[in-house]
């Protein structure tokens, strides 16, 4: 396979300039450093790389003065920084770097947004720019392939992802073990960093629940129930999961209707194979009761990518209402609304009357394996 370039490769380009920190964000081992190293090959200049997990880019930055960064950054017009989480105080090192050496243009990386964040917190208000990283999409893939592959792998994405190392495999053995190496040793790593988070195996529990109940609405009690915890705990734990890219959650969409849900919630995973990996669940789809789900999680997660890449800025929801009309999937953008179901069989049902009568402006589609191509890229 050639070397698939990611469509946001050229926004962090863009937005890299002088005064400015550009952040890549993302779960592990979905390319950030790849995408970081490609970037900074194509600029002109001196390039000083540095590694937040090395215990030398620990010294060279410890000591925060404008004195050590001028002479650390001396002819250096691109500084990139892999893990940049693990830098004590790096939101001030990367204010002071940013505030007092001119033309520098600094790129850094981060596995967890919560940890990142937390640390660069307010010095970088106004002085940094985001990019949310995701395992392949499928418009990325496309690019590399032919319609008639991307119809054959449409299976392997279902069950086994498109995290890039997957991607590049032959061998649904290898996949199997990446995968469950992934969970073990970078998701739940990245989560036990936090501080209060010690017991990995109720959070391995909490998502396995979730990867069982994908795309159903997920009650914070029940789950509690089921795992020996309380409520605020469970909120607490899929909070950090979101915020570590490795699950997310749609609300449900309501303009204060009375027959409408409002305060329910359906938990997806960013990438199939993360989901299937925690349960064990590699069979073929002919033989699978929850192709139905995989489906509705891939193309979900596949539209999430595109409102990412591309810098939409959309909001995503599901609707109900309480005698059971609904809809998977409804794309927001301001008065715009967009209302998606997604379908795996042949069915190509109509829109809800409650919803058509109550939301008239809005446009409704049926996605299927036929046209789900066009809904996707």
């Amino acid at each position: 396979m050639n070397e698939i370039k990611r469509d946001l490769q050229q926004k962090i380009e863009k937005a890299l300039t002088p005064n400015k920190v550009v952040l890549i964000l993302g779960a592990r081992r979905v390319g950030k450093t790849v995408l970081m190293n490609q970037i900074v090959r194509q600029l002109n200049g001196k390039v000083l790389s540095l590694n937040g997990e090395d215990y030398d880019t620990l010294a060279l930055l410890e000591n925060r003065s404008i004195a050590n960064y001028r002479n650390l950054l001396n002819g250096v017009a691109i500084l990139s920084i892999d893990e940049a989480q693990h830098i004590p105080g790096i939101g001030a090192k990367l204010k002071l770097m940013v505030d007092e050496i001119p033309e520098l243009k600094i790129i850094a990386s981060g596995s967890s947004s919560f940890d990142l964040f937390n640390k660069l917190g307010e010095p970088l208000v106004g002085r940094s720019r985001p990019f949310h990283l995701t395992a392949f999409s499928q418009k990325e893939l496309s690019s590399t392939e032919t319609a008639l592959q991307t119809r054959q792998n449409l299976e392997t994405r279902l069950i086994y992802g498109s995290y890039p190392d997957v991607v590049l495999m032959d061998n649904n053995d290898d996949r199997k073990e990446y995968l469950k190496n992934i969970i073990n040793a970078y998701l739940l790593k990245d989560i036990l960093m936090v501080d209060g988070i010690k017991n990995a195996s109720k959070m391995k529990e909490l998502l396995q629940l979730i990867a069982l109940q994908t795309g159903s609405e997920a009650s914070y009690e029940e789950l509690g129930r089921k795992l020996g915890m309380s409520k605020n705990t469970v909120e607490k734990y899929l909070d950090l999961l979101s915020k570590t890219f490795v699950i997310y959650r749609l609300g449900a969409f309501s303009r204060n209707l009375r027959k409408e849900i409002t305060k329910s919630g359906k938990w997806y995973f960013y990438d199939n194979g993360i989901r299937n990996a925690l349960i064990g669940a590699y069979s073929s789809l002919a033989i699978r009761q929850d192709a139905g789900s995989l489906w509705e999680n891939y193309l979900i997660s596949e539209r999430i990518k595109k409102n990412l890449n591309e810098s939409l800025h959309n909001d995503f929801y599901f609707w109900r209402t309480y005698d059971g009309q609904e809809i998977d999937l409804l794309e927001v953008d301001g008065d715009s609304i967009a209302a998606f179901e997604l379908k795996w069989g042949a069915k190509t049902p109509k829109a809800p009357e409650a919803f058509s009568k109550n939301y008239p402006q809005a446009t409704f589609q049926v996605v299927n394996q036929i046209n789900y191509l066009d809904f996707i890229q």
